[in-house]
């Protein structure tokens, strides 16, 4: 279990984001957690050199529907980085499992058919979804105590970009 700020990066390893697109898909399930995500995730992008008008935000109900709205987004292939931002918190059966499982393993199987996918393009798929027991958990990865996962997926949009 993690005791400290998970967004520590060290700015000068972080590229410049001049002249990329980047595509964040958001659960509107957990929206107090997704929504600070999102804030975070552009905040960032922006501090790095990405333009305003080169950050495009789509919204889905949950996220399971994340894998729709990112394999769609990958064929438009008009973005250089796509990040998934989504909160999936425990309940007392186990859809929690079915749903983080079933997220999990379609956007890792996305991000590594990105070129097979999109026809043309190796798009780094960038994967901003919170697994937790509780609210508190998640709230405390969204910028609280343990930082904001949102500026995690965006460093990690920014280097895998580089990549």
């Amino acid at each position: 279990m993690s005791t400290s700020d998970l967004s520590y990066y060290d700015p000068e390893e972080v590229p410049s984001g001049e002249k990329k697109k980047v595509t964040i898909i958001v659960s509107e399930w957990n929206s107090n957690i997704t929504f600070a995500l999102r804030d975070a995730a552009i905040e960032t992008l922006l501090k790095f050199g990405v333009r305003k008008n080169d950050i495009y935000v789509r919204y889905v109900p949950g996220s399971f529907e994340l894998i729709y709205a990112t394999t769609k987004s990958l064929h438009f292939g008009n973005c250089d980085a796509i990040i998934a931002l989504g909160s999936i918190i425990k309940g007392e059966t186990p859809h929690f499992d079915y749903i983080s499982q079933s997220v999990m393993n379609n956007l890792g199987y996305l991000n590594a058919n990105t070129k097979l996918l999109s026809g043309t393009l190796y798009i780094p798929i960038i994967n901003g979804v919170l697994t937790t027991d509780n609210m508190q958990q998640a709230e405390d990865r969204a910028g609280g105590k343990l930082g904001n996962k949102g500026i995690e997926a965006a460093i990690v949009a920014l280097k895998m970009m580089r990549f």
